[in-house]
């Protein structure tokens, strides 16, 4: 058996139930992308493209070989989303990164019409996702839609550099948790737990980090007289 079939097909039990050593190793890719995200390291975007193409033939088990019994579309679309987000995040970070930066982006808040806009395309986004899902037989709709709206924004936020996409991402391991321990994509549901808490700690990062270069920037103030 060489590398490809190995794994394509090769599969390990957890929890009593058959799980396939992609859907682990998608997770591993997609955990170090979360990692280099917070570093602000260009390679995140790569490095995550490789994750979005693996676990997208795990959620489609109907196309692809997986043991699971439950299609989960939502979530095999945003790996598709997630790969075309990331190559215009990938130019972006790395335009900026040439630019003279020292990393790939500059967190910074939202502003408040930004924040209107990013929640206006939100329900647009729920509301599109949750009847296409339904149609196709997606496993939990409701929360699959919402994993995949949520999904959407808070890449789009990363790429933007906008310091709000890691609670965008903390609400969708909120949901997104239950759902697959209940389909029993437990690799998956245990690296959401595992994002979760990068999260947390990325938010706090990139907080700081936007506070401290904003501090930087602002001109001391001249005193006249």
């Amino acid at each position: 058996m060489n590398f490809f079939d190995w794994l394509l097909h090769s599969q390990v039990t957890i929890g009593g139930s058959p799980v396939l050593v992609r859907e682990i190793v998608g997770n591993v890719f997609g955990l170090a992308s979360a990692l280099f995200g917070m570093r602000r390291l260009v390679s995140a975007w790569p490095v995550g493209i490789i994750g979005n193409v693996l676990l997208f033939t795990v959620f489609v088990g109907g196309l692809f070989d997986t043991p699971q019994d439950k299609d989960l579309w939502g979530q095999a679309g945003r790996q598709v989303f997630f790969a075309l987000v990331s190559l215009y995040g990938w130019y972006r970070w790395y335009q900026t990164r040439h630019g003279g930066a020292a990393t790939g982006v500059q967190p910074k808040w939202a502003t408040t019409r930004q924040r209107i806009e990013l929640l206006g395309v939100g329900v647009v986004l729920y509301a599109i996702a949750y009847p296409v899902l339904k149609a196709l037989g997606s496993w939990g709709p409701q929360w699959d839609a919402w994993i995949l709206t949520g999904s959407i924004l808070a890449t789009y936020g990363m790429a933007r550099g906008y310091v709000e996409f890691w609670l965008i991402w903390i609400a969708v391991d909120v949901v997104g948790v239950p759902l697959l321990v209940q389909a029993k994509f437990y690799p998956s549901a245990t690296m959401y737990v595992v994002y979760g808490l990068f999260c947390v700690l990325g938010f706090v990062s990139w907080w700081r980090i936007q506070n401290r270069e904003s501090a930087t920037a602002t001109p001391e103030p001249v005193t006249v007289g």
